[in-house]
């Protein structure tokens, strides 16, 4: 079997600046305890099972502002998601020792919309309803953005925007490039004179013309990665839709069916950003060493449990060239 290593794939550099935040806090006694990360620290439950390990508390729900109502004391870390201005304070009231670990990137839009607002524009957001990132820059400016996830959102708004002379666009950091671009132009013939910011990351941005171009050809693609990641689930779409290729997402080894594999001759894999790379590794190595014949997952399985380590490698920093994806694409 021919397996196509997609390249880049796996951890992107905000995520491994999140997980090295977490890592300094824990090893450092200054730090107030116990240690609270306000969500999941990355969309992985590895990497969130292997904080646990090292006593850090994950707190997840749907509400920042609730979650933060559970700390009663110590330190709270903020996801590479990024949160509100009114989850900062609240914080603070609370005399906790807050630790900032948002993405840059992600950062960057929280300043965009500020500047924004401060300037008279209502501002259109596209992004996922329920992630946390949206949560976060939505409540930058409350009252003054709008949360748009495809054309019947952008139909819903309010009339009095057509009126509004200062209108802008801007995006998730995660979202597939190809819906976006598309959305983004039917917001442009509602609203012609709409001022359009796209801040996909560079990251994600090339992991998804990565797939489109490396996995043409496969007859099938498996993305690894965790069901709440966004951008993994794009990788997924991105597979099929641009690529043309099946495609299947699991979050290990342990989840690969062998029946997936019958009669296959060249399999793409790739994994979303915030991935544990010995995780695409296990993947990788038992596609490459295949026999249909032989029950091999549960052997790796059984092998990754005793020969990996189990915490110290669910947080393995591996992300070769990531100093070079810091920035925004271009549309």
């Amino acid at each position: 079997m021919e397996v196509i290593k997609v390249s880049p794939r796996g951890y992107c550099y905000g995520v491994v600046d999140a997980l090295q935040v977490v890592q300094q806090a824990v090893k450092d006694p200054r730090v107030p305890r116990p240690i609270h990360i306000l969500g999941q620290i990355i969309h992985n439950r590895h990497a969130v099972e292997a904080l646990v390990a090292l006593g850090v508390i994950t707190l997840d729900g749907p509400d920042r502002v609730d979650l933060l109502e559970q700390v009663t004391g110590g330190t709270v870390i903020f996801t590479a998601h990024g949160v509100s201005p009114l989850v900062k304070a609240r914080a603070r009231e609370r005399g906790l020792h807050c630790i900032d670990a948002t993405c840059p990137d992600v950062t960057v839009t929280h300043q965009l919309v500020s500047t924004l607002a401060r300037q008279g524009y209502a501002i259109l957001y596209i992004g996922k309803r329920g992630h946390p990132e949206p949560e976060g820059v939505l409540g930058e400016v409350p009252g003054q953005m709008f949360l748009v996830e495809n054309e019947a959102d952008v139909d819903a708004l309010a009339p009095e925007l057509q009126r509004r002379e200062q209108l802008a666009v801007t995006t998730q950091t995660t979202l597939s490039q190809w819906d976006t671009k598309q959305l983004i132009a039917y917001i442009k013939e509602q609203y012609p004179h709409v001022q359009v910011h796209i801040d996909i990351c560079a990251a994600t941005q090339k992991r998804q013309e990565a797939v489109a171009s490396q996995a043409k050809g496969a007859e099938l693609t498996i993305v690894v990665g965790d069901p709440r990641s966004n951008n993994t689930n794009r990788l997924v779409q991105v597979s099929e839709e641009v690529a043309g290729v099946p495609a299947v997402r699991i979050e290990d080894l342990s989840q690969l069916r062998p029946e997936w594999l019958a009669g296959k001759k060249r399999i793409a894999v790739t994994a979303g950003a915030s991935t544990p790379s010995h995780l695409t590794r296990e993947v990788i190595r038992y596609l490459e060493a295949y026999d249909p014949h032989t029950a091999q997952i549960e052997t790796l399985v059984h092998m990754r449990k005793g020969d990996e380590g189990g915490v110290p490698h669910s947080l393995t920093l591996l992300a070769n060239g990531i100093d070079g994806e810091r920035g925004k694409m271009v549309i």
